[in-house]
């Protein structure tokens, strides 16, 4: 499992990365999430780690 954690605004971010953060199931900032530790779950990750932190849960 991996803990995802919203650390940056999406105000000024492109739409496919807004689309992307509420896909990981994050609304507001600093709020946390477990998701497993797939591949896909990896892509989204890395499509928005400017704006995510991620820990191993």
């Amino acid at each position: 499992m991996l803990k995802i954690t919203l650390v940056k605004s999406t105000i000024g971010a492109i739409p496919k990365h807004k689309k992307t953060v509420e896909a990981l199931g994050l609304k507001k900032m600093h709020k946390t999430v477990e998701m497993p530790d797939n591949a896909a779950v990896r892509g989204m990750i890395k499509q928005v780690q400017h704006l995510v932190k991620v820990e191993e849960a």
